[in-house]
């Protein structure tokens, strides 16, 4: 199967070619259009609906791909589908406006993003987005859903986008890089940040591998692919209390730290006891943001309260856990501090 699409289609316009057969079809037409296709066509269309269809179900097998025809350069369908699925990404193309200085930092999941989010804010004096600039045209109505974060400082933007888990972050990291070779596009940081599950070493060597699929070079802050500079942000601080069960670092580890250092912790330290008396076990750290949550008077979810909390904290404080958890230069230069 061959999709096309882009502006300069015609050159796959041949006698075996399928043109635009969108045209005047709803939804329940084109399902039966797809589901008559035998994977040998080339299609040339520029409906995301029928993309989506098409990439849905020839998304397995290599020789499916989606040609830009503006580059002449290919993705396959599995990348389209999972482009779209993740990062409602337009695959047609056709970008244009300003560029401007632009990073992304892919987060596992939204509660990251909160605190990331809120992080430049505080620190590097970021603000809410009001528009996208060049680089993220082709995610901009996502923004709109707030599904993402988009920042704005001085003409400097950055991305905060949520991923599934740190294998989610590592498959965006591959199929973004993909997208901006296909499309002709770059932003000149991006930043990785993922969790220490096994090991720091093993949580490297998964960004590692991901970016050796691409033409890279080392350099002090990670790798660069293309015009690109890949940023890795390993999460690794333990937080240690007898109450509570401390299994493998994470962002609520960051957060426990600070609301340690804020003094928080030791407020809420009798119900801590309490619910670990009652429950007959030690406490997940998720069950302390939920009771941090409650006495910091913050009715809202988790994601509010993430981003709340580091917006009030000491400027000291937050940087002094950022410091610890080596997180503060990568974060700097993803802010172009440096």
């Amino acid at each position: 199967m061959r999709l096309v699409t882009g502006k300069k289609w015609e050159s796959f316009a041949d006698e075996n070619a399928i043109l635009f057969p969108e045209y005047r079809k709803n939804r329940d037409e084109l399902i039966g259009f797809v589901n008559s296709l035998t994977g040998d066509e080339t299609v040339v269309t520029a409906s995301l609906e029928l993309i989506d269809l098409i990439a849905s179900r020839f998304r397995r097998g290599e020789e499916n791909i989606l040609i830009y025809s503006n580059t002449g350069k290919s993705l396959t369908l599995k990348e389209v589908y999972e482009l779209r699925k993740y990062l409602d990404f337009d695959v047609r193309g056709g970008f244009s406006g300003e560029r401007a200085r632009a990073s992304v930092l892919f987060v596992e999941g939204k509660t990251d993003a909160k605190f990331f989010k809120a992080v430049f804010k505080k620190l590097f004096e970021f603000r809410e987005g009001r528009g996208a600039p060049y680089q993220f045209r082709f995610i901009e109505r996502v923004f709109e859903r707030d599904n993402f974060d988009l920042l704005e400082r001085d003409g400097v933007y950055l991305a905060v986008i949520p991923s599934e888990g740190n294998s989610g972050v590592i498959r965006n990291l591959g199929n973004f890089l993909r997208a901006m070779e296909v499309f002709d596009f770059s932003v000149e940081r991006l930043g990785v940040a993922i969790d220490i599950d096994e090991s720091r070493e093993a949580a490297l060597e998964s960004i590692a591998g991901k970016i050796s699929g691409f033409e890279h070079e080392k350099t002090p802050s990670g790798y660069l692919v293309g015009k690109t500079e890949v940023v890795p942000l390993i999460i690794g601080l333990p937080f240690e209390d007898e109450m509570i069960e401390w299994k493998k670092p994470t962002v609520e580890d960051l957060m426990l730290h600070l609301i340690a250092r804020e003094g928080l912790l030791e407020k809420i330290r009798p119900g801590l006891e309490a619910l670990e008396e009652s429950l007959g076990r030690k406490l997940k750290p998720k069950e302390v943001m939920y009771l941090a949550l409650s006495a910091y008077g913050h009715w809202g979810n988790l994601e509010g309260f993430y981003e709340l909390f580091v917006m009030r904290s000491r400027f000291r404080n937050l940087k002094a856990v950022l410091r610890e958890a080596g997180l503060m230069e990568g974060l700097r230069y993803l802010a172009f501090m440096v």
